[in-house]
Order: C-alpha cells, then sequence, then structure tokens
C-alpha cells in the first residue's frame, strides 16, 4: 500500500514533520511518500499545493494525509478544500490547553523554536533560504559557502536531502544535478573541483529511479529503463574517476541518508579542530 504524506506549515514544518513521523512510525506495511512544504503562508501558496495534493491523490488512489501545522485561518481553510485527509496538529491540542490554563493561545508561527533555540532556529532558517535558492546547481559560485554538495542524476535524492538537512541541522547544502551535457563531456563542473572535499554522490538502483520518473513523466525515454540504466553506470563512472565519496539512496529513507552525511561532517570538522 502506498500514500503520499504532505508536511504543511506556514514556518519550517519541523514541528509538523517530527510529530507526524512519530505517528507515521507505528503503521508497518505502508510505503510512505513524504512530501515537505515549508512556508506556506499565503493564500496563493496553498492554492498551488492544492495541484499537488489532486495530483497525489489521483497517482495513488487514495487521498494524501496532510499533517498541518498552520495557525492562519484563511490558509488554513484553503487547504482543508482539497481532497487531502486534512490533520491541523496544533488545533487538536490547542483548545484543551487553553481552556485548561484559562488564556487563549497567541497563535504567533515558528514560537515552539523561537523561544527555546533562537539562535538554531535563525540558522535553520538561512539553511532552508540558501537550499531553496541554490537548488539543481543554479548558483554554481556559492558552493564555497555550502557545508555540503550533493549531486547524482535526476531523481536520485538530491533536493529533499538537502531541504531535510537544512531544516534540521541547520547545513548549508546546494545541489549539482549531473546533465546529458556533463556526460558528454565526462567531467563535472570545475566549481565542483574547488570543494570536492564537501561533495557526496547519490546513487539509486536503476529499477527505482525508473519508477521513480515514471511518476514524473511516464513512458517517456527519460523515465525508460534502458535509460536510467545508462544514467546510473555513467554517474557511477564518473564518481569513481573523480574520487567522490558515494551513498546508495535505494534503500535508505531521507532520515538515513541525512545521517551519514552530518556523521561525516562532523567528523571532518573535529579533525580539523585536531590540526
Amino acid at each position: 500500500m502506498k500514500r503520499t504524506v504532505f508536511f504543511v506549515s506556514e514556518s519550517t514544518g519541523i514541528t509538523a514533520e517530527a510529530l507526524g513521523h512519530s505517528l507515521l512510525s507505528q503503521f508497518e506495511g505502508v510505503d510512505f511518500e513524504r512530501v515537505y512544504m515549508p512556508f506556506i503562508n499565503t493564500e496563493l501558496r496553498a492554492k498551488a499545493l492544492l495541484d499537488l495534493i489532486q495530483e497525489a491523490a489521483d497517482r495513488d488512489g487514495a487521498r494524501p494525509i496532510i499533517f498541518s501545522t498552520m495557525l492562519d485561518d484563511r490558509v488554513r481553510e484553503v487547504i482543508k478544500s482539497g481532497t487531502g485527509y486534512f490533520l491541523e496538529l496544533f488545533e487538536i491540542f490547542m483548545d484543551p490547553i487553553s481552556q485548561e490554563l484559562g488564556i487563549p493561545p497567541s497563535r504567533k508561527s515558528g514560537r515552539s523554536h523561537a523561544i527555546t533555540e533562537p539562535n538554531s532556529y535563525i540558522q535553520r532558517i538561512d539553511a532552508i533560504n540558501f537550499a531553496m535558492s541554490n537548488d539543481d546547481g543554479v548558483r554554481p559560485d556559492n558552493f564555497r559557502r555550502a557545508d555540503v554538495i550533493l549531486t547524482g542524476v535526476s531523481r536520485s535524492g538530491k533536493t529533499p536531502t538537502c531541504l531535510y538537512l537544512a531544516m534540521h541541522y541547520g547545513l548549508m547544502a546546494a545541489n549539482y544535478p549531473i546533465t546529458e551535457e556533463d556526460f558528454e563531456y565526462g567531467d563535472l563542473p570545475r566549481e565542483i573541483y574547488e570543494v570536492k572535499d564537501k561533495v557526496y554522490g547519490l546513487m539509486i538502483d536503476a529499477q527505482r529511479l525508473h519508477l521513480i520518473r515514471q511518476e514524473r513523466r511516464a513512458h517517456s525515454e527519460y523515465a525508460s529503463l534502458a535509460r536510467c540504466q545508462a544514467d546510473i553506470r555513467r554517474a557511477q563512472a564518473m564518481f569513481q574517476r573523480l574520487g567522490i565519496r558515494v551513498l546508495d539512496t535505494t534503500s535508505q529513507s531521507i532520515e538515513e541518508i541525512a545521517s551519514h552525511i552530518l556523521k561525516a561532517v562532523k567528523n571532518k570538522q573535529r579533525h580539523a579542530e585536531g590540526h
């Protein structure tokens, strides 16, 4: 069984994701595809999100589950009007706590992080902005500022992993998709070489990649198994030749991939401090 789950928030979405993950972990045998949607703080963005929710419903044949921490009534009502099964995590607890304390809630977003961890919160916001601004290699001149650069073939998990590293650990994460032009030249951009110690290559099983690409562009040459096998083979050869560290994303969750990268970053920092 496959179900798509959206984690939606008008802020970073860390609260919705943390609680949502804990709840989903109790249901084994379900293939949850997780979609992270932070900063849905306008009605326009909420309406755009409805299209993604409908696409997921059509694809899965079942309505997506939506974990939300949305305090703006207007934005929340837009999302609730869609086809998803909507769970507003704050509202479930807000009224009972308000009644017990005898005071109304402030209904300000981001309070849980801003009050207890102001520096960490600001760092994560900056990291999220960096990840979104440096997605798909649009700013290779910024690679020097990054803590981590992920590279790999299209749909190998680069973007969601970068956002996860930013949202949870405050890491400045950029990514670069290997293009057909890169394969033709047999090389990666100069900017990658200059920061090779920060670069991780993401690999994925060709069959799994084929299924993922089919969801995006069904029955296209781009999604064909032969194309996926060729892309993986060429990327693997390129990583080996250039000495780029490789992580296999086939059977690992984003959380597991991120933990491996975080461990490597911390080991590198400790090594640098020791010298």
